[in-house]
């Protein structure tokens, strides 16, 4: 897939998951507050993949097909391209920029242990 097709493909689902989102009552505002409480949800997607991880990983309550982290991480990008959508950011182009710039760094950027 080129640049084009994933920003294309990228935005649009990006759009999608924003319309769902907002029929569910989910809108987004660029209030600093409001901006801070859509961010803190998206640390606790992570967290509940911490916890599926740390119960074994169990088949989702929700999507059993998919295990706990996978819809956890799912969760994650969707609330992330929801928000980014809402806030006109080029969170597509910046994907394609921040790993062309990560492609260039040293190992382990220079020397860091994790």
């Amino acid at each position: 897939m080129n640049k084009e097709e994933f920003i294309k493909a990228f935005n649009d689902k990006a759009q999608q998951s924003q319309e769902i989102a907002v029929r569910h009552g989910w809108t987004v505002d660029s209030d600093p507050e409001s901006l801070a409480v859509k961010i803190a949800l998206m640390h606790s997607e992570l967290s509940e993949a911490l916890e599926g991880l740390r119960e074994g990983n169990p088949p989702s309550d929700h999507i059993p097909e998919f295990n706990a982290m996978e819809e956890e991480f799912a969760d994650v990008i969707i609330r992330i391209m929801h928000v980014s959508n809402a806030l006109g950011l080029r969170l597509a182009e910046a994907i394609i920029a921040k790993d062309e710039f990560n492609d260039k760094r040293e190992y382990k950027h220079g020397g860091k242990k994790f």
